[in-house]
């Protein structure tokens, strides 16, 4: 990967970028509420069954999806992921996460780095996954660093919440994301191997959590 791709990567999974993703905790505040994740260990077993067989794994498809039809240029297959990454939510919370975070992320990048991201935003909803896989393509990232770098931010986000949870403290967040070292570079390996006939995702705790949380009475989070 040349710098100038590796410089864009660090850019658009930088938590200064402006996705909006420190609003959303991914049911993660339910879960703490009813005391299913309450230390380091539970928050961190939470966030590995998330990226390996939840929502990351979902994303992880459609990211490598988006990125293969940017690269060949093929609209009709990008725009078919998007639309595979939007529907394939357990609950409105995650569709809207999803949603808010693609339009968001389509937006600053081509108010700062390109004029067009190729999915129109008039025509249905952004997903972010999709929306990372075709600008990485487009810049010359390659797709295993693409997916490193959108599954280490997804956890961090994870962590990150928990943080602000109460559930852990700075150290045991750091000693959780060298624990997702692994998990994450397993993730992208089983993804580039898998085929379109094993799409999808088994974390119902999470699932549940997050439409919990739809009418939980106090939040600081919005999913």
């Amino acid at each position: 990967m040349s710098t100038d791709g590796l410089y864009r990567l660090l850019a658009w999974v930088s938590a200064a970028f402006p996705t909006g993703g420190f609003s959303y905790s991914h049911g993660l505040e339910a879960a703490a509420a009813d005391g299913a994740v309450h230390d380091r260990e539970s928050l961190e077993r939470w966030i590995v069954a998330v990226v390996a067989k939840g929502s990351g794994r979902v994303d992880a498809d459609i990211l490598r999806d988006a990125w293969r039809a940017a690269a060949a240029g093929d609209e009709a297959a990008l725009a078919e992921a998007n639309r595979r990454g939007c529907a394939y939510r357990a609950s409105a919370e995650l569709a809207l996460e999803s949603s808010q975070q693609g339009s968001a992320f389509v937006a600053a990048y081509e108010a700062a780095w390109a004029k067009s991201m190729g999915l129109a935003r008039s025509a249905h909803e952004i997903c972010h996954a999709a929306a990372f896989g075709a600008a990485t393509a487009r810049a010359g990232i390659g797709l295993s660093e693409a997916l490193t770098g959108y599954l280490h931010a997804f956890g961090a986000n994870l962590m990150s919440a928990g943080l602000r949870l109460g559930l852990i403290g700075q150290n045991d967040g750091q000693r959780i994301l060298a624990a997702l070292e692994l998990v994450v570079a397993g993730a992208v390996v089983a993804s580039l191997a898998r085929g379109p006939e094993d799409f999808g995702a088994a974390t119902f705790a999470a699932d549940l959590a997050s439409m919990a949380h739809e009418t939980q009475y106090s939040r600081l989070f919005r999913s």
